[in-house]
């Protein structure tokens, strides 16, 4: 006799459960708490140039436009921009990387990556 099926369908019945469980719970239960807690302000006058990497030289995707609110998932080290080499994750739209330089943080500083 196999095992396979059993746990297949023991599987399947937890997985069930979890998703009815975060489904009753509501959505803000479902995400967690300190992932939509870190924001920052853009700083920079021309707008904040939006990288697929956390270096100067990676390619732009987009610009956050100047005094706009920017969601942060995480920071990292990478390139200095006039002596700091802090970067943030943004996870406004695209997941770009913003130099920390340029964002002025409102509320708890960012987790590390």
């Amino acid at each position: 006799m196999s095992l396979r099926f059993p746990l297949a369908s023991l599987s399947l019945c937890l997985a069930t459960g979890a998703v009815a469980a975060l489904a009753a719970a509501g959505p803000a239960s479902a995400v967690p708490s300190d992932h939509n807690d870190f924001t920052g302000r853009v700083t920079a006058k021309s707008g904040l140039l939006l990288r697929d990497k956390p270096t100067r030289s990676s390619r732009i995707v987009g610009i956050a436009p100047y005094h706009s609110i920017v969601h942060i998932f995480c920071k990292t080290r990478g390139d200095s921009v006039n002596g700091n080499n802090r970067w943030y994750l943004l996870e406004d739209g695209t997941w770009a990387w913003g130099s920390a330089f340029y964002i002025d943080n409102l509320g708890p500083v960012p987790r590390w990556c």
